[in-house]
């Protein structure tokens, strides 16, 4: 429990969760683009846009974590950046107004030469870009959510008694490509007697009993910290009735 809340503790510091470090790169998205035709040449454009500057935080931050990992090399870049978020909260407030003023002047380039780029685009492609970038923002937002959750130690979700096997044969296999190895390992399950799935089929019940005891316990640790917001139930934690999404 301390070291969860000190992981929590650095994500509180730097004023975001993982699923929120992306949220100001735009509008809300309903859906995504995933069968959407992109030209190369769009690719090529996104690839020229200017990236947004860092904010005044970030940019604190990266410039003591250079200075505080040289004189503490064997220190985690956790423990550093929860000491550079306490450095932060303390920094008097003129302090703080350099960096802020510099990621204003950053931001008013960023947006004038942003206007730039896209005055140049024909109406049609602007609409293809959009889409090219709503793309990404929406992978970028995936990784950083389960970049957050494996911070935050949320345990792995069972595993089909196919699965198991695969896994467990995948690793003896070592002839031909992965797609031939899967091929092989698929008609050997479908070969297999009742008696022999039956032992795999207990493994996966098992390895589903170790996950609801996990995942009962860490939602009561997301509580604690404050994270309802990642329970699989949309009820109040302390109601008996739960409803599964």
């Amino acid at each position: 429990m301390p070291l969860l809340r000190g992981v929590w503790g650095v994500l509180s510091a730097l004023g975001k969760s993982g699923a929120d470090l992306c949220a100001d790169c735009g509008t809300r998205l309903c859906a995504p683009f995933r069968f959407v035709y992109i030209p190369r040449w769009f690719s090529s454009t996104l690839s020229s846009y200017p990236k947004k500057p860092m904010t005044s935080y970030v940019r604190f931050s990266k410039e003591q974590l250079a200075i505080y990992k040289a004189r503490n090399p064997e220190a985690k870049n956790s423990e550093l950046i929860k000491k550079i978020a306490e450095v932060w909260r303390e920094l008097p407030e003129s302090e703080k107004k350099i960096y802020e003023d510099a990621y204003k002047a950053d931001w008013q380039a960023y947006k004038e030469e942003l206007n730039r780029i896209q005055e140049q685009l024909t109406p049609s492609q602007k609409v293809s870009l959009e889409k090219e970038m709503m793309q990404k923002r929406l992978k970028k937002k995936s990784i950083l959510k389960k970049r957050e959750l494996t911070l935050l130690g949320k345990p792995k979700r069972p595993r089909s008694a196919y699965n198991i096997f695969i896994s467990e044969c995948f690793q003896g296999a070592k002839n031909g490509s992965s797609q031939v190895r899967l091929k092989s390992i698929h008609e050997s399950w479908k070969n297999l007697s009742s008696a022999e799935k039956q032992v795999y089929i207990q493994l996966a019940e098992d390895d589903k009993a170790r996950y609801y005891s996990e995942i009962k316990s860490w939602e009561e640790q997301m509580v604690e910290v404050g994270r309802e917001d990642l329970l699989r139930r949309k009820v109040k934690p302390q109601s008996k009735s739960t409803e599964e999404y």
